[in-house]
């Protein structure tokens, strides 16, 4: 098994004051309700900087200045709500906001193309940069993900906010939720979603603002934000040699608000206490999913690093920068705590009660590709994918896994609560297998889903020899189910899957995300060394024994067709779209 780790977009700690614009939606940009008796009101809206002048470094090891300005979108009076989504595979994304009438919140339908996908807002910052001699050097559009790093722009603002801490990666998404919270301000800065710009060590002026259709959409002022940006170059080198390791960490650390795209935290760091919430455990009332946590969002896909808090980089010159959560500051590498267990094995009799229950679902296989399994395998060809399984709700699927003394597997156990959080049954449901391997060494649940290669007639062809998982809170899949978790615990494998030395483990997939794993090793992805050429489909099935009690089994397979070709050795396979899904 390799699982693939990315950091999503998180939030800084934002002291500042709001510019608040006033508040004029134009009126034949927006689609009207079903009921446009009287104007519905939405947030109002500004641009604001959070500093007036900014040091960026361009590191000579990676060339390229990466633009983060410490533009905020911020939001008074009501949160900015979107929800963004599609009926099918076969429809395109579509995205409403929610506004209130009469303090009643309403869905108000956004323009056709206003989105394309599941990432953001495309081209919503326009930012230009000029030299000292005012010739502009740069100018380039970026988009924006509300949930990216955010933070309270005053005392009265709420404590948390209560939307996804990310924009989805996933190609097969369905439903997502992107919101600022009132009182809020979020970055506008895109993360690894652009590129780095290539400019020498001197001073700049750059100004940001936000693209004339979103004023006119969302009505916020015509103000851009202007900000002085010094360049220094900088060597991972010469800050060694000049003052020792220290600093070498210090220069590693203020690139990790970039860099964390790219090799995720190593170490998991002690969490601020008081940011950190109370952990609810699964037994939390399934009106609400689990209490609320900070999603790490590991995922398939690259997404945008964690914007480093502006006040924090201040700090930068004089002490050495720790990743981690300390009082008062979170840089986004959190990991959420892991679920605990029941104290003892269940006891008296199983049952499965009446009550919700999840409903797991596959996803279409993708990131497809031809390896030679990570290995130099001599006359080996394997077919390479990511597959994903996840939970439609309207429960979440807690299992929990109990060891005999001296036992090599634990018994596994899945558990029911009523809508009060009360648990009111349980049921056997096989058992979990250590796995000592390398990029392993956690407890895995054993026939979670299964994997097949199929021939054009749908008969087997190959299976993988995947069938037993951790389970983890990967991908947000639909954050707008019927009892969604937009902030679910175990996000990470470090945590949520326990120890070579753990007497018992608790393994939850929350309502509305999914579990991915990239089947790219040789056991996993599909030996396809002697497999004629022609057209397939890869099979993805979740609970394939049906051990575990779900709301329905009838939408556990998915297939994804694909085409092999080409010479042993030299292997080629085409993914053809599914149907207006096309990653590749």
């Amino acid at each position: 098994m390799t699982r693939t780790h990315n950091i999503r977009p998180r939030r800084p700690l934002l002291a500042g004051t709001t510019a608040v614009a006033a508040m004029a939606v134009t009126a034949g940009l927006v689609a009207a309700t079903a009921e446009p008796a009287k104007a519905a009101a939405g947030p109002k809206l500004s641009l604001i900087a959070a500093t007036t002048s900014i040091t960026l470094t361009s590191w000579k090891e990676e060339p390229g200045v990466y633009l983060d300005l410490g533009t905020y979108l911020t939001a008074e009076g009501t949160p900015l709500e979107l929800k963004v989504t599609r009926k099918s595979y076969k429809d395109p994304v579509t995205i409403t906001q929610t506004v209130y009438e009469g303090g009643k919140a309403k869905a108000k339908v956004l323009p056709k193309g206003t989105v394309k996908d599941f990432s953001g807002l495309r081209d919503f910052a326009k930012i230009t940069v000029t030299d000292k001699a005012g010739k502009k050097v740069l100018s380039r559009s970026e988009d924006f993900c509300p949930n990216n790093a955010s933070g309270r722009v005053r005392p009265d603002a709420p404590a948390t906010s209560k939307y996804p801490e990310s924009c989805p990666t996933n190609p097969f998404t369905l439903g997502s939720v992107w919101g600022v919270e009132k009182g809020w301000a979020a970055n506008t800065y895109a993360g690894s979603y652009t590129e780095p710009v290539m400019l020498a060590a001197g001073t700049y002026t750059a100004k940001v603002g936000v693209a004339k259709k979103y004023r006119d959409l969302f009505g916020i002022a015509n103000k851009p934000a202007t900000i002085k940006v010094t360049v220094q170059e900088r060597s991972y080198e010469d800050e060694q040699s000049a003052t020792g390791p220290a600093s070498r960490s210090s220069a590693s650390g203020e690139h990790a608000g970039h860099g964390a795209a790219h090799q995720a935290p190593t170490a998991h760091t002690g969490h601020g206490s008081g940011h950190a919430p109370t952990p609810a455990q699964a037994a939390a009332p399934v009106t609400s999913g689990a209490g609320p946590s900070y999603n790490v969002g590991h995922g398939p896909l690259k997404a945008a690093p964690p914007a480093l808090p502006w006040a924090l980089k201040k700090q930068q010159a004089a002490r050495s920068m720790r990743v981690g959560d300390t009082g008062g500051q979170t840089d986004g590498s959190r990991k959420a705590p892991a679920l605990q267990p029941l104290s003892k094995r269940p006891a008296g009799k199983p049952s499965v009660p009446d009550v919700p229950k999840p409903d797991l679902r596959s996803l279409p296989a993708y990131g497809i590709v031809v390896s030679d399994g990570e290995k130099d395998i001599p006359g080996k060809d394997y077919l390479a994918f990511s597959a994903n399984v996840w939970n439609a709700g309207p429960a979440q699927l807690v299992v929990d896994g109990f060891r005999s003394p001296g036992k090599a597997k634990m018994d596994a156990y899945q558990y029911f609560y009523d809508a009060k959080g009360k648990q009111v049954g349980y049921t056997p449901t096989g058992t979990m297998e250590w796995d000592p391997r390398p990029g392993h060494m956690h407890w895995h649940f054993t026939d979670f889903a299964s994997y097949r290669l199929l021939k054009a007639n749908k008969k087997e062809a190959v299976r993988s020899g995947k069938e037993a998982f951790c389970l983890a809170n990967t991908d947000a899949i639909d954050y707008t189910v019927k009892n969604a978790n937009w902030h679910p615990f175990n996000t990470d494998l470090s945590t949520a899957c326990g120890a070579e030395n753990s007497i018992s483990v608790r393994e939850v997939l929350d309502v509305g995300s999914g579990d991915t794993y990239s089947q790219d090793l040789p056991g996993q992805s599909f030996d396809i060394t002697d497999v004629p050429n022609g057209t397939y489909y890869i099979q993805v099935l979740a609970n394939p024994e049906k051990r575990l009690k779900e709301t329905s089994v009838d939408n556990n397979s998915a297939l994804r067709k694909i085409v092999l070709g080409g010479k042993p050795g030299k292997r080629t396979v085409t993914v053809p779209a599914h149907d207006l899904v096309n990653e590749n």
